[in-house]
């Protein structure tokens, strides 16, 4: 099993998940701003259960989405990372963020992905880390090419449109 350790980046704390994260995250995950590309956001009572899976993806595998806590405050701005999927018979690494909104516009989500990936392809080699984004969300759409993501499928998935991106080490923008 693949163990995480807190990674520290320039501005945040990126940690496993806790249970006292569980209030944040799941605002985070409810807020219908933070989900104005979703077609489906979730309700205070799914944003618990995925918070809960979430936990249990960290005690299976050792590592997952994880709290994403400004170093200046301490606060938990969102809630992002890296899990296991499959998708067409494929075994991928999932690279996944969402943000409050007051920490929208500030780079959190480069800085945190970056880390994320960087961690990944270390410890996690053989996975291809991938991530999935909905056509109407330029915002998501920049920052997996900003990362040196290139697109490799487009289908309906999760209700809508989307992009599914691949990481191209040769691509990256630092």
């Amino acid at each position: 099993m693949t163990t995480f350790h807190a990674i520290h980046t320039e501005r945040l704390i990126l940690r496993p998940l806790r249970l006292d994260d569980r209030e944040a995250v799941v605002r985070i995950q409810s807020d219908p701003e933070t989900n104005r590309f979703n077609p489906d956001p979730p309700d205070v009572r799914q944003a618990g259960k995925q918070f809960e899976y979430w936990l249990s993806h960290w005690e299976e595998h050792g590592y997952g989405y994880f709290a994403v806590v400004e170093a200046a405050t301490g606060e938990v701005a969102g809630v992002g990372g890296v899990q296991s999927k499959e998708m067409h018979d494929e075994q991928l690494v999932n690279l996944y963020y969402r943000f409050r909104p007051q920490s929208w516009g500030k780079g959190y989500a480069t800085e945190m992905a970056r880390a994320a990936v960087d961690w990944a392809e270390r410890a996690l080699p053989d996975r291809p880390v991938v991530i999935s984004v909905a056509l109407v969300n330029e915002p998501s759409r920049r920052v997996a090419e900003k990362l040196g993501f290139t697109p490799y499928l487009e289908e309906d998935y999760q209700g809508q449109r989307s992009t599914h991106y691949r990481r191209s080490l040769s691509t990256m923008v630092t």
